[in-house]
C-alpha cells in the first residue's frame, strides 16, 4: 500500500466514524439502547485510533537527525500498538461494562425505529469504508493470501483500518440482532447481551492487532525472500568467497537496515575490497529500494569458539573488520 493510499483510507474512515459516532450517541440517548451506546463508543474509539495512525504516519516521515540517525519510521509501529491498547482498554472494556449493567437491569427499548434507521445507515457507511480499505489491502498484498499478508506486512496501516472496519460491521450486525430480539421477541436482556458480544469482538481485535504490531515494534527482520536476495547478490561478487550472516531489521515500513558479514578473497587489496563493497551497496539498493542503509563487515567465519571462563586472545581471532558502507 502506498503512503497516499494508506492516508486516503484512514482519512475516509475517520470522517465516516465521526459522523456515525454522533448519530449513534444521539440514537442511544433517545432509545436507551445499551448496544447502541456501545456502538457509539466503538465509533468514537475508532476516530481516535485513526487520528493516532495519521499522527504516527506524520511522525514517521520526519527525516533522520543526530538523535535518530535511522529516522523516525518506527513511530508508526508505536502508535499502531497504542491503537490496539485503546481498542482493548476503552472500546472493549466500556462496551462489556455497559452490557453487564443492562443485563443486571434490563429495560424495554423506546423509539426502536430510530435504532433501525441509525444501524442500517451505519452499516452502509462502514461498508463503504470497509470496501475502500479492502481494495487497498488487496492491491498491496499481491500474491499473498489475506492471512499471510497480515503476518508478513511491515506496514500496520495496511491492516489496522481493515480490522477496525471489519469489527465495526460485525458489531453493527450484532447490535441489530440485539435490537430485533428486544423489539420483536420481547427479550429485554438481548440488548445488554449484544453489548457484551460487541465488547468481546473489540477485545479480540485488539489482542490480534497488538500481537501483529509487537514484533515490528521490537525489531522484525525483513522478509526471507529479501534476505535471500541480498545473500545471492553478495555471493555473486567475484571478490567474495563466503557470505556469513545477513542481518536485517525494519526501521519503518519502507526502511530496511542490513548488516552483512562477508569473507573476501584473501589476496584482495584494500582498494579492491572497497570497490567491491561500494558496488554491492549500489546493487542491493537498486534491486531492493526499501534497503536504505547497508553495513558490510569483512571477516572470516573461521573463529574458534571461546569458553565463557576464558577471555579471547589475539590468537583466537583470525579476522578483523575492514569496511563499513552506509
Amino acid at each position: 500500500m502506498s503512503a497516499s493510499g494508506s492516508k486516503l483510507v484512514i482519512v475516509a474512515a475517520f470522517i465516516g466514524n465521526a459522523l456515525v459516532a454522533v448519530t449513534k450517541f444521539a440514537a442511544a440517548l433517545v432509545t436507551g439502547s445499551s448496544a447502541m451506546m456501545s456502538e457509539g463508543i466503538h465509533s468514537l474509539v475508532d476516530c481516535g485510533n485513526q487520528a493516532l495512525l495519521l499522527y504516527g504516519m506524520k511522525r514517521a516521515a520526519i527525516p533522520a537527525d543526530e538523535a535518530f540517525p535511522f529516522g523516525h519510521g518506527k513511530e508508526v509501529y508505536f502508535w499502531s500498538f497504542v491503537v490496539a491498547i485503546l481498542i482493548f482498554a476503552v472500546g472493549a472494556a466500556v462496551s462489556i461494562y455497559e452490557g453487564i449493567l443492562h443485563l443486571r437491569h434490563p429495560a424495554e427499548l423506546t423509539n426502536v425505529l430510530v435504532n433501525y434507521i441509525v444501524l442500517l445507515l451505519a452499516i452502509v457507511f462502514e461498508g463503504v469504508c470497509w470496501l475502500l480499505a479492502l481494495r487497498e489491502f488487496t492491491r498491496a498484498k499481491g500474491k499473498w493470501g489475506y492471512v499471510e499478508a497480515v503476518k508478513k506486512s511491515k506496514d500496520p496501516s495496511l491492516f489496522v483500518v481493515l480490522f477496525e472496519d471489519s469489527a465495526a460491521i460485525i458489531g453493527l450486525l450484532v447490535a441489530l440482532c440485539g435490537v430485533l430480539c428486544g423489539h420483536l421477541l420481547g427479550i429485554t436482556w438481548a440488548d445488554g447481551a449484544a453489548s457484551v458480544i460487541i465488547g468481546t469482538i473489540l477485545g479480540g481485535t485488539a489482542i490480534w492487532l497488538a500481537y501483529e504490531t509487537k514484533s515490528l515494534l521490537i525489531g522484525e527482520a525483513a522478509d526471507p525472500e529479501l534476505v535471500q536476495g541480498i545473500r545471492a547478490i553478495v555471493a555473486s561478487s567475484p571478490a567474495v568467497t563466503r557470505v556469513n550472516e545477513v542481518l536485517t531489521m525494519h526501521m519503518g515500513p519502507n526502511f530496511v537496515l542490513a548488516n552483512l558479514s562477508v569473507d573476501f578473497c584473501d589476496d584482495g587489496h584494500t582498494q579492491e575490497i572497497e570497490n567491491a563493497v561500494a558496488a554491492l551497496d549500489a546493487r542491493i539498493k537498486q534491486e531492493y529500494p526499501t534497503v536504505k542503509r547497508i553495513f558490510i563487515e569483512a571477516e572470516s567465519w573461521r573463529v574458534p569458539p571461546v569458553s565463557a571462563s576464558r577471555r579471547p586472545t589475539a590468537a583466537d581471532l583470525t579476522s578483523e573488520p575492514m569496511a563499513d558502507q552506509g
